[in-house]
């Protein structure tokens, strides 16, 4: 049964250990980072942009799927399904689904817009015992289309927004999406800790988790991250792993056509970048 995060992101925050945000992007994934979650007793969020959404036919399918998952492959530790990066009317839209997380994403919003609009979602979200996460301060880089330059966010509009009743708050501290370039400058540890003083128990969420080295990841978490986001790596994984299969030939040997076979190094190589971000996080042994 699907779980809001609220709960397993307060322990975390407590605990200083992060839960890993996976985002799925169809039933390979799904399947991947249940089972990796599973096997490593680890509490997990399966995250969904819009574009994967409707790439998956749509909302109802999706928690359909991850609920027949759930029950079928006997998984027991916690799970959330996490609508990453919700427009306004995206995150209306999941909450019907049977989502059991939102993020609404009012960053690009003037600041009086995006606290009346995750205000309402607050009290629609506390309603049902759905966790809701919101953002102050665009994170870089490019998801679906919307690009933001990693911006820093500013801790007193994060208090303000922490102070509407969010379960997690999104804070842009020079983290973007997808790979990072030669010359990023890493994240403004500085301003984590100002928002961290600011929002106090309220676990603070690190988007663009790809390619940000372990030692940053550990002092981001040491500094009140409790919420990671994983998508980039999981997707660089898996492709390498089928073009590897595809170069070696092996889908011309007897039945290596066939998608179950096709596919498997791709699913193996998901999990193992799950596992060792599962590793790094410190959630292991923690559901």
């Amino acid at each position: 049964m699907l779980v809001s995060a609220k709960e397993m992101l307060n322990k975390a925050k407590a605990g200083k250990y992060a839960v890993g945000q996976f985002n799925i992007n169809n039933l390979e994934w799904t399947k991947a980072i249940l089972l990796t979650a599973e096997e490593l007793k680890s509490p997990v969020i399966l995250g969904v942009s819009e574009g994967a959404g409707k790439y998956m036919c749509g909302y109802t399918t999706i928690v359909g799927m991850v609920n027949g998952m759930i029950n079928e492959l006997g998984i027991t530790v916690p799970v959330a399904l996490h609508l990453d990066h919700g427009s306004y009317e995206g995150a209306k839209k999941c909450i019907e689904a049977g989502f059991s997380s939102i993020m609404f994403d009012g960053s690009h919003y003037p600041i009086e817009e995006n606290l009346a609009k995750t205000k309402e979602l607050v009290g629609i979200c506390e309603e049902k015992g759905l966790s809701l996460e919101a953002e102050v301060g665009a994170i870089g880089g490019e998801e679906d289309g919307v690009v933001g330059g990693g911006e820093v966010a500013d801790p007193e509009e994060c208090k303000m927004i922490a102070d509407l009743g969010v379960t997690m708050l999104a804070a842009g501290i020079g983290n973007i999406h997808g790979k990072y370039p030669a010359n990023w400058a890493g994240l403004n540890f500085e301003v984590l800790a100002k928002i961290s003083e600011k929002t106090e128990t309220m676990p603070l969420v690190l988007h663009g988790g790809t390619g940000i080295p372990a030692d940053m990841i550990k002092k981001a978490i040491s500094l009140g991250v409790s919420k990671i986001n994983v998508n980039t790596e999981c997707q660089l994984a898996f492709a390498a792993a089928t073009r590897e299969y595809v170069e070696a030939g092996k889908d011309l040997e007897g039945k290596g056509f066939d998608p179950r076979k096709l596919l498997a190094p791709g699913v193996e190589a998901i999990k193992a970048t799950v596992k060792e971000k599962m590793e790094l996080f410190g959630s292991v042994g923690k559901a």
